[in-house]
């Protein structure tokens, strides 16, 4: 197989970020330094060595500033220091050197929607009518009948609004009662978060994650929802209502577009990525804005809640790359904290599929995502009934909700597996960290964490794999074979048969079946079941 594509051929001058990998920490989970059960910050930093192993050039970190965790980090307390479960802003900072120095980048998390009711903001606003910053939240008055102002729902179930019984006046909620929305409309509010992100981007954070940044600002009327229909998403069905004016107003891109600027402002410029968990890709590419004024990059949830087949998969990366902007890049990830890690959904468990989600993930034109697991093959814990902290979860029960994705990472085999001292018990139970840790896996080169280094050091030494156009090639049902910039080829066998690629000229630079690497193809190579290779010169 050959190709005429051409690619960049040059390292792109934002290579750093777009030919990057990045790799999402849930902290709490990650490593708990002082044996009290919970990840922190210098647990963090003490696996570094690992992640530079590894060869990710940022770190993602879930909410590490003060909250009273109703809702685990996303309702922020205080957005310009660290929690105590977590260390200090001194940890924060020691973080971002002792990063540096390896070459990784930190991203911090951005909550703009909401705080926590415990913000010193709304303990104000809810003491009164005329309070200092009353108008820093989203209220408003009971209809004439006494019902609510409107028929908005929460994404956590119920409705929308809490009343406030001191004031008469309801506040909006579109997740956890605690988590009162801010109000967008209001200048102030827009200027206290460009000094939140100057804060951080002053102290070396290379930018931030954006929780739904799609819903910052609200319909300004607070019109009513209208009914859902059997067209909408399962979500909107469930709720019983289509999602029109609480969530993807266009005024939340005058927003992102502001930040750029911002972002602008700092060398090298600091980085905006949203998550875009919109319906469409139709509606994720309007994030970009013209391709370089919104964000740098938005996640792509049509990719993740795929099938794990090739037709499904490429579907959603083709049109993906039809829409996108002249100058946006795309951004691809298969787990994260709210969503069933693609070791359990994609792959049932079995090491050579997570190894082709590996390959695939890693291949494609755009900015890869890896959650903190993703490259053991990690699957989703076990976390039974009485032992749940999720408020989805709990809410939904027999829903499992987001505590399986979040359960701790397995260091070793041993009591503990790495995560906590011996004989203390997590904050979320732990899976039998025998089964699958990093040790164990560390310096088998067969195994699926090998393979990940090993799909990472080629991207990182190829201009085709890290910043090179992509072009579908044609290939066999059940396959999907496509080009990076000028010389390299990617071949993905998704069947439960062996197939052979024509036409394949080169060496195999990496495969899921390492005992291929280092050849070179010359005509047909055949592809076991459940494998993949990328071919280059």
């Amino acid at each position: 197989m050959t190709t005429t594509t051409e690619g960049d051929g040059q390292a792109d001058p934002a290579r750093w970020w777009r030919g990057g990998v990045f790799y999402q920490i849930y902290p709490r989970s990650y490593a708990d330094s002082n044996g009290d059960g919970v990840g922190d910050l210098p647990g963090i930093i003490s696996k570094l060595d690992h992640l530079q192993r590894l060869g990710v050039d940022g770190v993602w970190l879930s909410p590490v500033t003060c909250s009273p965790d109703r809702d685990w980090g996303y309702d922020v307390s205080d957005y310009r220091d660290i929690d105590p479960d977590y260390g200090t802003l001194d940890d924060l900072d020691r973080l971002v050197r002792e990063a540096g120095a390896r070459g990784i980048r930190i991203l911090m998390d951005l909550v703009p929607n909401h705080t926590s009711d415990q913000h010193a903001w709304f303990v104000d606003a809810r003491s009164g009518r005329d309070a200092k910053y009353r108008d820093y939240y989203v209220w408003a008055d009971p209809k004439p009948d006494g019902s609510l102002p409107n028929n908005w729902v929460s994404m956590f179930g119920g409705p929308a609004w809490e009343l406030d019984e001191a004031s008469g006046q309801y506040y909006l909620h579109n997740f956890e009662a605690g988590q009162p929305d801010l109000n967008w409309w209001n200048e102030a509010v827009r200027r206290e978060f460009d000094e939140i992100l100057r804060f951080w981007w002053d102290r070396g954070v290379a930018g931030f994650r954006i929780d739904v940044c799609n819903m910052m600002i609200k319909d300004k009327e607070l019109r009513d929802n209208p009914p859902a229909t059997e067209d909408d998403p399962i979500e909107q069905q469930f709720m019983g209502v289509r999602y029109v004016y609480n969530t993807d107003r266009p005024e939340a891109h005058d927003i992102l577009k502001h930040w750029r600027v911002v972002a602008a402002d700092y060398a090298p410029e600091r980085l905006l990525i949203g998550e875009t968990n919109v319906d469409t890709i139709e509606r994720l590419v309007q994030f970009y804005g013209s391709g370089l004024d919104e964000l740098h990059g938005g996640f792509n949830f049509q990719f993740m809640f795929s099938p794990f087949e090739a037709a499904a998969l490429r579907d959603v990366v083709e049109k993906t790359e039809a829409l996108l902007p002249e100058g946006a890049w795309p951004t691809w990830h298969a787990s994260n904290h709210d969503f069933s890690r693609l070791s359990t959904r994609w792959a049932g468990g079995d090491p050579g599929k997570v190894k082709v989600a590996q390959l695939l993930l890693l291949t494609l034109r755009g900015t890869a995502f890896l959650y903190a697991g993703d490259e053991i093959g990690l699957v989703d814990g076990d976390v039974p009934k009485e032992e749940m902290l999720d408020p989805v979860g709990i809410r939904f029960y027999p829903y499992a909700g987001r505590d399986p994705e979040r359960t701790p990472m397995p260091w070793h085999g041993g009591p503990g597996g790495g995560f906590t001292t011996p004989g203390v018990t997590p904050w979320l139970p732990m899976a039998d960290p025998a089964a699958n840790n990093v040790a164990d896996q560390s310096d088998d080169p067969g195994s699926v964490l090998s393979f990940c280094r090993r799909v990472i050091a080629a991207r990182r030494a190829s201009d085709d794999l890290a910043v090179g156009a992509y072009h579908s090639l044609p290939s066999a049902e059940g396959t999907w074979a496509y080009a990076r910039g000028a010389a390299t080829v990617v071949l993905l066998n998704m069947s439960d048969g062996p197939v052979g690629f024509e036409n394949v000229q080169g060496k195999i630079v990496v495969a899921t079946d390492g005992g291929l690497e280092g050849a070179v193809a010359e005509g047909t190579l055949t592809l076991e079941p459940w494998s993949g290779a990328v071919v280059g010169e």
